[in-house]
């Protein structure tokens, strides 16, 4: 993290303490809001695999002639699932490459991730951004130091790992001293293979459910998602993870020298 980040982070920090603590929820409270409305309407059923499926063909007609409207509804609708932490970015990435194209369904797809994925984050920040350095006990006070410390790299990592739900790394990151600035970085380079792959699989989206339907079956996600996929990912994480480990060796082995001087 540089100077002006620790500088704005300095600056930021206490106005967010100084906040009542009903302004400082009424973000978050407010997207909680918008996620009960939305279930409670139902809406989530119609970014599911299943409908997009049954509707391909009426949508790709929409997209025909209307398709600055189209991709601008798509945006906003993409922007509200992730920020309302409606499980099906997956589903409407892959839905973007069938829809629009691999490359600039893509580029629509990363525009509107990491969009929504900053205003959950900035929600959370705004209502937990002290807890932890408030309560955290020693060993996770250091963790949120190096965290903080090195926050590019380490939701880079978290970003390209398969393994975590994306809506847990948009809110992981609000209990740790890291920048929006870090974070949005972090999200829009982190994001841009997994965006890009998915698009691309969205080519096979007519195949796919020909597949299903001659199985006797509903098309899954599972569907699209191969082990070399999976495994493909993980090296990635793991190439990113790699000038973290180097520098935490150089960090200990400076702190060696020094605790010996």
């Amino acid at each position: 993290m540089d100077g002006h980040q620790k500088a704005t982070d300095a600056k930021s920090g206490p106005a967010l303490q100084k906040a009542p603590p009903v302004l400082r929820a009424l973000p978050l409270m407010l997207l909680l809001a918008g996620l009960a409305c939305a279930y409670a309407l139902e809406l989530h059923h119609y970014v599911s695999l299943g409908w997009l499926a049954d509707q391909r063909q009426a949508l790709l007609d929409f997209v025909a002639l209307h398709s600055v409207g189209a991709a601008a509804l798509f945006f906003i609708v993409y922007v509200a699932v992730v920020a309302l932490c409606v499980p099906a970015a997956s589903v409407l990435t892959i839905f973007a490459g069938f829809l629009f194209g691999w490359l600039a369904g893509g580029l629509l797809v990363l525009a509107a991730a990491t969009l929504g994925s900053c205003l959950l984050f900035a929600a959370a920040r705004s209502m937990f951004g002290d807890v932890l350095r408030q309560r955290a006990g020693p060993f996770l006070a250091r963790f949120s130091e190096g965290f903080s410390s090195h926050a590019f790299g380490y939701l880079l990592v978290l970003r390209l790992v398969p393994l975590f739900p994306f809506f847990v790394v948009n809110i992981a990151p609000a209990f740790f001293s890291v920048s929006l600035r870090s974070f949005a970085a972090a999200t829009l380079v982190g994001i841009i293979p997994g965006t890009f792959v998915y698009a691309w699989l969205g080519r096979s989206f007519e195949q796919l459910i020909g597949d299903a339907a001659l199985e006797g079956r509903p098309l899954a996600l599972a569907d699209f998602l191969t082990p070399q996929l999976t495994l493909a990912f993980t090296a990635l994480a793991a190439i990113a993870a790699l000038p973290l480990v180097v520098q935490a060796v150089r960090e200990r082995k400076a702190a060696s020298r020094a605790g010996d001087d």
